[in-house]
């Protein structure tokens, strides 16, 4: 969803980096933004993808990304597909409430462990996976990776909400205050 990400300061790439992904993360917070329980479960589009599905799936994501990125990891390749498959059905006590508070805490943690970094050069061992060889990877490799990851989803986040209620991307971001509604006579003329 579109918002205006400010500028880092100069040189201060992890900045960057952490900000847009910010960004796309609260793409999943408005359109979960006014929403009851049963809209944010419901799969109204072709897909059977829900709002608190997205939210999960992405936070369960970044969680997982994360332990690889810091060689935490401890469950298989089995668990984690099978955690994976499961990651787009919320259960009855993740509410919305719930799933924000962890994608909140899961943000922090990631913000902290890039900011203590001594570079983005600093390397993980990324799994082999069907669809990929795997192999040694930049955490700027890896913030990149969540970003396109968030992004994608947040673009699906837009389509199931405008079809529950018709509230589009801008809509939203007004409607939070995440960016104030501009003037719009005030565009340049051409």
């Amino acid at each position: 969803m579109p918002v205006v990400v400010q500028p880092e300061a100069h040189g201060d790439e992890r900045g960057a980096l952490l900000a847009y992904l910010e960004a796309q993360r609260g793409a999943f917070r408005r359109a979960l933004h006014g929403l009851t329980e049963e809209q944010a479960r419901s799969a109204p589009a072709a897909s059977e993808l829900s709002l608190s599905g997205l939210l999960k799936h992405v936070t369960l994501g970044e969680e997982d990304w994360l332990r690889k990125f810091q060689g935490t990891e401890t469950r298989s390749t089995e668990e984690q597909m099978a955690g994976w498959e499961g990651g787009f059905a919320p259960t009855p006590e993740e509410t919305i409430d719930v799933l924000i508070a962890w994608s909140e805490r899961v943000a922090a943690e990631t913000e902290r462990a890039v900011r203590a970094l001594p570079s983005l050069d600093e390397t993980f061992v990324s799994p082999k996976y069907p669809w990929d060889e795997g192999g040694e990877r930049s955490w700027r490799w890896g913030l990149l990776h969540l970003m396109e990851e968030l992004a994608r989803h947040a673009g699906h986040a837009d389509v199931i909400r405008e079809t529950l209620d018709g509230k589009g991307a801008f809509d939203l971001v007004f409607e939070t205050g995440a960016m104030p509604e501009p003037d719009w006579s005030q565009l340049p003329s051409s």
